[in-house]
């Protein structure tokens, strides 16, 4: 199924993501959390490819492990680490397994690397397109940040990239983290008045602990509201507290996105089937979406 189609249904989506892991070792415990999240039945599951690839290996088996149980799923690639025959091995990896979905990323810069080595991709566009080249039968999805991306050097620059990615045939989009919804309505307005008209997928992450908050700062560089601020300052010294107002910060957030006619919402799971599936509950009658069982 592609997942174009199930966001063209004009009903409310609930999405997730989920990671590999990052040794072989770690393989049964996260696939024990990706299947306790795919129980969920979400609108579908993307399977990220790591930092730096590193954990690409694991990506198209977790993504067939979805599918298999009945849920669409994306996987993920990153081209900024790989040069283009394992581009092009990994896209025919994925169209074997006959995963019909791929989010197209340029992926983190690895410290000290090179990314003007030859034979490799420097944009995500370039991918975009080596996607189309090999398997045009892809739906194609793209990141974008709301906040605008770190190493662009205005917001306008980066709504123009994100244009040139979606004129390449990239057919949705898929935010980063925010905390502050009224970013991401003001970057919505941008981008449809740039003339980016696909579906643009709000990226929620449910922060359950203080070290996840600190985290997610030094990742995307996301703008921390003042009341969040004051939850973690609260709460972030007793676990269970934190975790249920963190649970409670991300369902008011996707209340309030679907209350102003946001239909896609976007998990970013951190591998938590139970908080997922919390989230879920809260929003059943809301959405419509059953929240499942992850046991």
């Amino acid at each position: 199924m592609k997942i174009i189609d199930l966001l063209n249904t004009g009903k409310i989506t609930i999405s997730m993501e989920v990671f590999p892991p990052k040794t072989s070792t770690a393989f049964d415990s996260v696939e024990k959390a990706v299947r306790g999240i795919a129980a969920l039945h979400p609108t579908f599951v993307s399977c990220t490819y790591g930092a730096g690839g590193g954990t690409s290996e694991y990506t198209v088996k977790i993504t067939k492990e979805v599918l298999d149980m009945g849920v669409p799923a994306m996987a993920h690639l990153t081209c900024i680490s790989s040069d283009r025959d394992t581009i092009e091995q990994q896209i025919d990896r994925i169209r074997e397994a006959g995963i019909e979905n791929i989010l197209a990323l340029r992926g983190d810069i690895p410290q000290g690397f090179d990314v003007h080595a030859p034979h490799r991709f420097q944009h995500a566009i370039q991918l975009i397109h080596e996607i189309h080249a090999l398997y045009p039968e892809a739906c194609i999805g793209g990141a974008c940040y709301p906040e605008k991306h770190p190493e662009a050097a205005s917001k306008e620059e980066d709504i123009l990239h994100i244009r040139e990615k979606v004129d390449a045939g990239c057919n949705f989009l898929t935010t980063q983290m925010f905390f502050d919804n009224s970013i991401y309505y003001n970057y919505l307005y941008r981008l449809r008045e740039a003339g980016v008209m696909v579906p643009v997928l709000a990226g929620i992450m449910p922060v359950t602990t203080r070290r996840q908050m600190e985290r997610s700062i030094q990742l995307s560089g996301c703008i921390i509201p003042a009341r969040f601020k004051a939850m973690v300052d609260m709460f972030g010294g007793n676990p269970g507290a934190m975790k249920q107002a963190g649970i409670i910060y991300a369902t008011e957030q996707i209340v309030d996105l679907i209350s102003n006619g946001i239909r896609h919402i976007h998990l970013y799971t951190m591998n938590k089937p139970e908080i997922a599936e919390a989230i879920l509950r809260n929003i059943s009658a809301i959405t419509g979406i059953p929240a499942g069982s992850s046991d």
